[in-house]
């Protein structure tokens, strides 16, 4: 049973609180297997992915265990060196785990890392950085596998910006010998909190946020005891969800400063906000002008995963909008779906124009991807009558609680609930046909 029920026409209205980011906890709890002992990750996203980075950890012999929404990882005995492709296929992060099993074991392998399909997502950039530490990589058919003696740090240069890519460099240089100054960082704010947590862990490093991060290696670290930053996208989601149902809501604990970017199209289009003792209070009842060219960047650019959620945003406002998506190469899939609803979309290579203010309909549509799929529920909250999207599994991925952090603020967005929910869905695929 994977999809999810949504009545639309119904603006959004109230207060919801953001959960803990994804994009941080992930690469945290890598770095967690770096200390031989009890860390944990307070207020810890209870998603998909994070579940499957702790079925990771526990085949690698550490104890998992959650205290409401804490999570404790017990890696003392966590010496195994093997990721089976199981777990490995279903998220492409996992192959961060790489740079803190050689830091730890020296020695590790993986299947080729999955996850959603919006592009090539090469991870040569990995590999590129574990070599120039000291790594030995044999890339087989369906395994990576990596050694070393020792790592050793160096001066080492990224052809492009790679958000995964630092990451594996830092985890991979903070206990190595010497120093490593890693140039051409991505400057994600994940990347910060993932400093900020090996910091506190006993790591020498500094930098981060810029483009140049130098890391002292060290001899060990201590056990590490972080809560968890709020999560930027959903964040931004559920603002996109207000907007595009010409809604007022309220978040609870937003990120601060990390959301620049989006805010500021946000204000463009129309909508109103301001922050006031720790909540962010958003008016998209003004949601009125399109936007005349956006393009996605790397961080502090506007966000990749934010470009579904807010072409959801832009089909429900009358005149042309232009997107152009310069980090991932088919990250367009929500639109087609977004097509068969009544919105006027037409795509060619990396570019999208968008004509909005179409009526659109409700129907059956198909997510095919985490940031995708929850801009199908939002195109879905603003289409008149009854959507089904399909594919839930992709949503939660990243969201801890959708559907009801969308009921509370006034939504009707429903898991499936059986047969009767299937007899509904084969009667809207009649009624649309």
């Amino acid at each position: 049973m994977d999809d999810i029920r949504i009545v639309g026409g119904r603006p959004l209205h109230g207060t919801v609180s953001i959960q803990g980011s994804k994009n941080a906890a992930l690469p945290m709890m890598a770095a967690s297997l770096l200390h031989r002992g009890v860390s944990v990750l307070k207020g810890c996203p209870r998603i998909a992915d994070v579940f499957c980075m702790e079925e990771i950890l526990q085949e690698l012999g550490a104890q998992t265990w959650w205290e409401d929404h804490d999570l404790y990882m017990d890696c003392t005995q966590a010496d195994k060196t093997t990721i089976s492709g199981v777990y490995a296929g279903k998220m492409r992060s996992s192959v961060i785990l790489l740079g803190a099993m050689l830091g730890r074991n020296k020695k590790g392998c993986l299947g080729y890392p999955g996850g959603c399909v919006i592009g090539e997502r090469p991870i040569d950039l990995h590999l590129f950085v574990l070599r120039e530490l000291g790594a030995e990589i044999e890339e087989g058919n369906s395994v990576i596998s990596a050694s070393c003696a020792a790592l050793e740090g160096g001066d080492i240069s990224f052809s492009r910006k790679s958000v995964g890519a630092t990451e594996q460099g830092i985890l991979a240089a903070v206990l190595a010998r010497g120093e490593t100054c890693l140039r051409n960082c991505a400057r994600e704010p994940e990347i910060q909190w993932l400093c900020r947590y090996l910091r506190s862990m006993g790591a020498r490093i500094e930098g981060d946020g810029g483009d140049c991060i130098r890391i002292r290696g060290v001899e060990g670290l201590d056990s590490g005891n972080m809560q968890v930053p709020p999560d930027r996208i959903v964040a931004g989601t559920y603002l996109c969800a207000a907007a595009a149902t010409r809604g007022k809501i309220t978040l609870l604990n937003p990120p601060e400063g990390e959301l620049d970017a989006f805010l500021e199209v946000y204000r463009k289009i129309g909508g109103q906000y301001k922050v006031k003792s720790g909540k962010l209070i958003a008016d998209g009842s003004g949601i009125y002008s399109p936007v005349p060219f956006l393009e996605t960047e790397v961080y502090p650019g506007f966000p990749t995963d934010l470009q579904s959620p807010l072409m959801a945003v832009l089909i429900t406002i009358p005149g042309e909008s232009y997107i152009r998506e310069k980090i991932f190469e088919d990250r367009y899939k929500a639109a087609l779906e977004m097509v068969r609803m009544g919105a006027h979309i037409r795509i060619r290579g990396t570019d999208a124009s968008v004509s909005g203010g179409y009526p659109l309909r409700g129907c059956t549509v198909e997510a095919e991807e985490l940031r995708g799929g929850a801009a199908l529920v939002l195109a879905a909250l603003a289409a008149d009558g009854v959507s089904y999207v399909r594919g839930y599994k992709y949503i939660r991925r990243g969201y801890e609680h959708i559907c009801e952090d969308l009921n509370a603020l006034g939504g009707i967005v429903e898991k499936d609930t059986g047969t009767r929910f299937y007899e509904n869905i084969q009667l809207q695929k009649e009624l649309t046909n």
